[in-house]
This record gives structure tokens, C-alpha cells and sequence, in this order.
């Protein structure tokens, strides 16, 4: 009698680079074996179904402070049980540094807020807001040393923007340790210039915010901080990349042979700046506004290229949930008073992989193998999760997410997991839902229905490889 716990049996396996009909074996939470007529223990029929490896999105922020008081909608809880419902088995939150603390501090705070609340993996990564000489020579190495390999850092934002000095010391500490940036690149000085002109001449609806975040800004920033990575010979990652004009940055920099990756997110394929209008203009707006936000047509046409040419290597959610309405909400009073007070940030963990799927391979955009790679494997590889995540092969983790291509379903609020009252994408038809997510063999969620089972560890990491090789 076999020795497996769990048979995964008669699905079509799919990986970044193939695709095949296979019976997979899991014992003690790995992969043991890959073949046909596997036996087991347990037994779940896949006929008909496709089996990947489970969701990584790279990209979400929980229970996060935020500088004016609004309260994020989701901690770890309800944020993880959200992404394992849309396929995803592990995620990578953000510790933010508080302005005046230490980040070590900062980073034990929030592993409390984690502990015993996660249904997926974590993985965290760092925010770097007050880079101090005491942060610089002792906290940040020491936190990498640890394997918190990976920091973002923001080019605006009055609480967080670091001038041009600050981001090329928090880089030459990345080369020194071998880590990697992540940059948020919008021009902090055009946009309090354009929302200064723009609040002068009456304009201050929730629309107003796409006219500020220029795309000019984003590719301003952008190149600067290209520029700053070229000087200090360090690997980036660009984040949330939204159009045309940035992600022709990022193909310069690939061009030269420079080290930039980028990631772009749904809201980017899906909405335009025509959303944050809402009604007729009217406050309903502020329920898309994000940094940066959403473009136009011709944005659309251009991430796409760019998620089927290679320039995106990652697609993440960029999760950062706020209530529309009631106390520390979007909906708030100062909110009310100028689109520059609008909490930043949208709800998407649990609906990214439905939609890429259902618009990139359901219509013919992008392969299936893209897809895996842009949503696990390459993940897993930058971020030094590789080959423990993000595959299915003997040894690896067995997360795996179950897909019923021919599914149709409609977004909606109402069969949502996540703390949000709303959901920008509300009404979206989509063909393609993962079914069964499974995390180190044991299942956290079933039609789009989490288990309640709350198996989540951190996960330490080493991104070293990301200098020798890229993803």
C-alpha cells in the first residue's frame, strides 16, 4: 500500500514552462511524487481541472497604520483567508516602518499581529520611511541577515517619500547585504505641484486624483530611480507600473542590461481614470482611487504587451483595503473636501487570479504558462521562494491551486472574504475560478469558500540570486 497521504489525480498539470496530464503525491506537506496511477490515502479527483502551483501575490499591505488614522479593512485574518479563497497560498504583506521607530521594533510589532492568524504562508517584506544612520549600519543589514530580503522605499508621499540622498544610501545598503528594492516611482514634487493647481481652480472630486498622479510624474520617477540603481549597481523592482510611459523606462533599462524588474497590477488592465468620475463626478470615484491610478486605453494595450513580452515579470494585487463608508473610511470629511485626503489603495487579493485568467489566457492574451510564471513562479523566484514555492516538482511545497477553466461567475461584494464593503472590479463576468487551494497538502478553501484552517508560517528568505541571475 502506498505511502502518500494525499493523490491529486487525472488534473493537467501546469507549470511555467509546461503542461501535462499527471497524478501528484503528497506526503508530509511536500511533493513526493508525479506520475499516473498514484495511490494514496486520500483522493481528489482533478479530471477536468487544472493544477497549478498555488498563487503568490507579492504585493499586499494589512493591517497597516496609515498617517491620517483611516483603518485598514483587513488584518491578517480576514486578508489571508481572502487571498486562499482567489487561489493564493502565500503572500507578501509589508512591515512599515513608523517615522521615529526602529524598524526592528516595527518588524516585531507586526509578527505579533500575524502570529496564529495566517490561513496562507507570509513572507514580509520591509519599509524603509526613516532612514537613519542607526536603521542603515545596523538595523537593516542585521534585518536581512535575518531574512527580511526585500524593502520598498517611496519617491512621494509627505510620511514616507525619501529624497534622492536617502534612496541611493537605503540602495548602497541593498548591494552591501544583497537585497533587493522595491521603488514606488511617482515624482512627489509634480504631483503637490499639479494638486496645488488643481485644488486652486475648484477641482478637488475624488477624479482630480488620476490628474495629479500624472503619468509624467511615474515616468519621471521612474527613470530617476533607474538612474539611481544604474550609479549604485543594485537590482530593482519597480512596482504597480501603470502605463505606456514607465514601462518604456523599464524596457530602456532592460535594453542597457541593467537589473530593473517591474510589476504591474489589475487595476491597470481593467479600469481607467473614466472610474474615478463614479456617477457623475460625484464622491462614488473615491472607491478607485490608488497611487499610481488607473491610465487609459492605450495604458491597457501596453501592459498588455508588456505582460505577454516579458517586460512585467510579476502581477500582484497591490491589496490596500479601506472601507468606502463609515468611521476612519474613504468616506471621510476631510476626504470630502479634496481628492488628496482620499485614503490611496484598493481591495483586489482575492480577485487577481480570476482576472488574468479570465482576460489574459480566456482570451487568448497570454498562455497559461505565463500565467503560472507571472503569478507564482516568478514570484517565488525574486523574492528567494524558489524552488519551495512557486512549483510543482519533487521536494517542493505541495501548494497547489485546483482551476475549473470553464467556470463562469460575476464579482461581487456579497461572495467576497475580504474586510472591504465594496469591490472596484463589482460586476466583472469572469470565466476561469480556482476551486481548491491547497497549502502544504491540506486544503484551505473550496469553492471559493475558505476551510477556516489558519496553517500560515513566515517564511525567512535569501534573494542573493537575483545578482547573479535574473528571474
Amino acid at each position: 500500500m502506498s505511502d502518500l497521504d494525499l493523490v491529486i489525480a487525472g488534473g493537467t498539470v501546469v507549470t511555467a514552462a509546461d503542461s501535462y496530464a499527471a497524478d501528484i503525491g503528497i506526503k508530509d506537506g511536500r511533493i513526493a511524487q508525479i506520475g499516473t496511477g498514484l495511490e494514496g490515502a486520500e483522493r481528489i479527483d482533478a479530471a477536468g481541472l487544472l493544477v497549478l502551483p498555488g498563487g503568490i501575490d507579492a504585493h499586499v499591505h494589512l493591517d497597516q497604520p496609515t498617517a491620517d488614522g483611516t483603518v485598514m479593512a483587513d488584518g491578517f485574518a480576514s486578508g489571508t483567508r481572502s487571498a486562499a479563497a482567489g487561489g493564493n497560498t502565500t503572500v507578501l504583506p509589508f512591515v512599515l516602518q513608523i517615522k521615529g521607530q526602529s524598524l526592528r521594533t516595527c518588524v516585531e510589532d507586526y509578527r505579533r499581529k500575524a502570529e496564529g492568524n495566517c490561513h496562507t504562508d507570509v513572507a514580509f517584506h520591509l519599509i524603509v520611511s526613516d532612514p537613519t544612520p542607526q536603521v542603515l549600519g545596523q538595523e537593516l543589514p542585521a534585518l536581512v541577515r535575518d531574512g527580511y530580503t526585500s524593502f520598498k522605499v517611496f519617491m512621494t508621499y509627505d510620511d514616507l517619500v525619501l529624497n534622492d540622498a536617502q534612496l541611493l544610501d537605503v540602495f548602497e545598503v541593498a548591494r552591501r547585504e544583497r537585497a533587493l528594492v522595491m521603488v514606488h516611482a511617482e515624482g512627489h514634487d509634480a504631483i503637490k505641484h499639479l494638486t496645488r493647481r488643481l485644488e486652486a481652480g475648484g477641482h478637488t472630486a475624488p477624479y482630480y486624483h488620476a490628474e495629479a498622479h500624472a503619468q509624467i510624474a511615474e515616468r519621471e520617477a521612474t527613470h530617476r530611480a533607474i538612474s539611481h540603481a544604474q550609479l549604485i549597481d543594485v537590482p530593482i523592482v519597480i512596482v504597480h507600473v501603470s502605463g505606456r510611459e514607465p514601462m518604456e523606462q523599464v524596457q530602456w533599462a532592460r535594453a542597457r542590461g541593467l537589473k530593473v524588474f517591474a510589476e504591474t497590477c489589475p487595476q491597470y488592465i481593467t479600469l481607467t481614470a473614466e472610474d474615478l468620475q463614479g456617477l457623475n463626478m460625484d464622491f462614488e470615484g473615491a472607491k478607485y482611487v490608488c497611487s499610481p491610478p488607473p491610465r487609459d486605453a492605450d495604458s491597457q494595450a501596453a501592459i498588455w504587451q508588456g505582460l505577454r513580452d516579458g517586460t512585467f515579470d510579476i502581477f500582484s494585487s497591490d491589496h490596500c483595503p479601506f472601507r468606502f463608508e463609515g468611521e476612519a473610511s474613504k468616506d471621510n470629511p476631510r476626504a470630502r473636501t479634496s481628492f488628496k485626503w482620499v485614503p490611496n489603495g484598493i481591495p483586489g487579493v482575492e480577485t487577481r487570479l480570476p482576472i488574468l485568467f479570465s482576460e489574459g489566457v480566456g482570451k487568448g492574451r497570454i498562455s497559461l504558462q505565463r500565467f503560472v510564471a507571472l503569478t507564482s513562479t516568478n514570484p517565488a523566484r525574486l523574492y528567494g521562494l524558489y524552488p519551495q514555492k512557486g512549483s510543482i516538482a519533487i521536494g517542493a511545497d505541495a501548494d497547489l491551486t485546483l482551476w475549473d477553466p470553464q467556470m463562469t461567475r460575476q464579482i461581487s461584494q456579497t461572495e467576497l472574504n475580504h474586510g472591504c464593503d465594496y469591490t472596484p472590479y463589482e460586476g466583472m463576468e469572469i470565466t476561469g475560478w480556482p476551486v481548491r487551494t491547497i497549502l502544504r497538502g491540506q486544503t484551505i478553501a473550496m469553492a471559493g469558500n475558505p476551510t477556516g484552517v489558519e496553517l500560515g508560517r513566515e517564511l525567512s528568505r535569501d534573494v542573493s540570486d537575483v545578482y547573479a541571475d535574473s528571474v
